[in-house]
């Protein structure tokens, strides 16, 4: 199966190949209380993975935010460093994956983020 993926503004064309998923049966089994209760495997949880709009800069990974080199209505250009997030005593540049306007800096410094969190929109 051949799927069209967009990371930061940037189309991809992966191929995937769909295995056929293979159910394990759960094992029964009676709690023994004489209550004729019966104890089935849990069904399978979802999660959930909140949408991110294709111009915005997500954080690769979890820590903290130690420089914001930028403001809102700033324009920039592909590359430059938007802001430095720091996690395990170590610094990553975050770079602007093309150029335009900063539409909305959802962060200040000091705070924690996750990854995957928006941090800049470009506009």
């Amino acid at each position: 199966m051949k799927l069209k993926v967009t990371v930061n503004g940037v189309a991809y064309s992966v191929d995937v190949e769909v295995e056929e998923e293979q159910r394990q049966r759960g094992t029964l089994f009676s709690t023994g209380s004489g209550s004729g209760a019966v104890n089935t495997p849990a069904a399978p949880t979802t999660a959930s993975v909140q949408g991110v709009a294709s111009n915005a800069v997500v954080a690769p990974l979890a820590g903290s935010v130690s420089k914001v080199l930028i403001n809102e209505g700033d324009t920039i250009e592909q590359g430059q460093v938007l802001l430095v997030l720091e996690a395990m005593k170590m610094e990553t540049e975050i770079t602007a994956p093309a150029g335009g306007t900063v539409a909305s800096l959802p962060v200040s410094v000091g705070e924690s983020v996750q990854g995957g969190q928006v941090l800049v929109e470009i506009g």
